[in-house]
C-alpha cells in the first residue's frame, strides 16, 4: 500500500475545495469525522451509555410551569404534564 504524503493531502484537500466550496466543506468535514466517530464506537462498542443517556432524555415528558396562585389570589387549579 503506498504512503500517503504532504504533496498529495494538498492535492486531495484542493479537489474537496474546489468540488465543495469553502462554505460546505467545513461541514462536510465534520460529517465526515462525526460518521467515522460513530463507526469506530460501532466496530469497539464504546458510546452504548451514552446512546441510553440520549435515549433516557427523549422519554422524558416535557413539563408545564404551573403558577401558584392567579391574580385575584385565588389558588390555581393543576395541570397535568405534557406528553
Amino acid at each position: 500500500m503506498p504512503n500517503i504524503g504532504p504533496m498529495e493531502l494538498i492535492v486531495v484537500l484542493a479537489i474537496a475545495l474546489l468540488v465543495l466550496g469553502p462554505k460546505r466543506l467545513p461541514d462536510a468535514g465534520r460529517s465526515l469525522g462525526r460518521g467515522i466517530r460513530e463507526f469506530k464506537g460501532a466496530v469497539t462498542g464504546h458510546g452504548d451509555e451514552r446512546d441510553d443517556d440520549l435515549r433516557a432524555d427523549e422519554e422524558r415528558p416535557a413539563l408545564t410551569p404551573v403558577p401558584l396562585a392567579t391574580r385575584d389570589g385565588a389558588p390555581a387549579r393543576e395541570r397535568e404534564p405534557v406528553a
